[in-house]
C-alpha cells in the first residue's frame, strides 16, 4: 500500500510540474493574446487582407469598396437579439445568458478534459470553450493543445457577449464574405439590423451547424430552406426565446429569395 501511495504522490507531483511547464511552453508559441486589442488587431490583419485580395483586379476601387474591406471591432449591441437567440439555441445552449461565466476549477477541468479526452463536460461552459476555440482558430492557432491554451487566454478577458459577437463577426462564408454583416448584405441586399425575424432564421441556416449559405445565395432548394427555417422558428418559440405570435408571423413569410424585391 505504501508503494502505491508514494507512486500516486509522485505522479501528482510530476503533473504539478509538467502541466504548468507545458502550458507556458505552448503559450509562448502563440500569437500575442493579452487583451481584446491584441485579438482585434490580429483579426483585422487577417480579415482585411482576405477582403482586399478579392478586390484585386476590380475596376471599381471607389470609397464604397474600400470601406467594405474594413474590419470593425465586434459589438454585441449591434447584433440582432433574434439572431443571437437563434444562434445560442442551435449551439444547444439556450440558457447561455442565464448562467454565470464559468471560471476557476470548473473551467480549468473543462479544458483539461477537452485536451485529454477530446470532449467537453456538459454545461454552458462547453459553449464558452467552443466559441473561444473558434475565435482562436480564426486568429491562426492550430492543434488541440494550442487551441485549448489560446481559448483559456481569450476567456480570461472576453465576457460571454463578446465571445458571441466575435464569433458571429468572424464566420467565413466565402472568400471575402466574413461575418454575419457581410452575409446579410450578400444574401438579402440589406444591412443586418434591417432583417426581419423570418430572414434572420434563414440567415441562421447559413451559420453552423447548417451551412446552407450556397443554397441561400443561389436560391436553391427553396422548399427545404423554408421547411428548415420554419423548424428553427417553432423551436425558438418552444424555448420562449421569441413569442408564439412573432414565430407564426415569421413562418407566414415567403422565403426571402422568392419574394419580390
Amino acid at each position: 500500500m505504501k508503494t502505491v501511495f508514494w507512486l500516486v504522490m509522485f505522479l501528482v507531483g510530476l503533473a504539478g510540474v509538467v502541466i504548468p511547464l507545458t502550458y507556458l511552453y505552448t503559450a509562448s508559441k502563440l500569437p500575442r493574446l493579452e487583451s481584446e486589442f491584441d485579438v482585434e488587431s490580429q483579426l483585422r490583419h487577417r480579415i482585411e487582407g482576405d477582403r482586399m485580395s478579392v478586390m484585386v483586379g476590380r475596376m471599381d476601387q471607389g470609397g464604397k469598396d474600400r470601406a467594405s474591406v474594413a474590419f470593425t471591432r465586434p459589438d454585441f449591441s449591434r447584433m440582432p437579439k433574434d439572431l443571437v437567440a437563434l444562434y445560442i439555441r442551435q449551439m444547444d445552449c439556450p440558457t447561455y445568458f442565464q448562467t454565470p461565466r464559468e471560471d476557476g476549477r470548473a473551467w480549468a477541468w473543462r479544458l483539461f478534459v477537452g485536451v485529454t479526452v477530446g470532449s467537453s463536460p456538459p454545461g454552458d461552459g462547453a459553449c464558452e470553450r467552443r466559441l473561444a476555440m473558434r475565435i482562436a482558430r480564426e486568429i491562426g492557432v492550430e492543434g488541440k493543445l494550442a487551441l485549448s491554451v489560446a481559448a483559456h487566454r481569450l476567456h480570461a478577458f472576453f465576457q460571454k457577449d463578446q465571445l458571441i459577437a466575435y464569433e458571429l463577426s468572424t464566420l467565413r462564408f466565402e472568400r471575402g464574405v466574413i461575418g454575419v454583416e457581410d452575409a446579410a448584405r450578400k444574401l438579402f441586399g440589406r444591412d443586418l439590423g434591417e432583417l426581419q425575424l423570418s430572414e434572420l432564421a434563414e440567415l441562421q441556416l447559413a451559420l453552423p451547424p447548417y451551412g446552407y449559405y450556397g443554397d441561400l445565395k443561389a436560391c436553391k432548394n427553396a422548399g427545404l430552406i423554408r421547411q428548415n427555417r420554419d423548424m428553427l422558428l417553432q423551436d425558438l418559440a418552444g424555448y420562449a426565446l421569441v413569442s408564439e405570435e412573432r414565430a407564426r408571423n415569421a413562418i407566414a413569410q415567403p422565403v426571402a429569395c422568392l419574394s419580390v424585391k
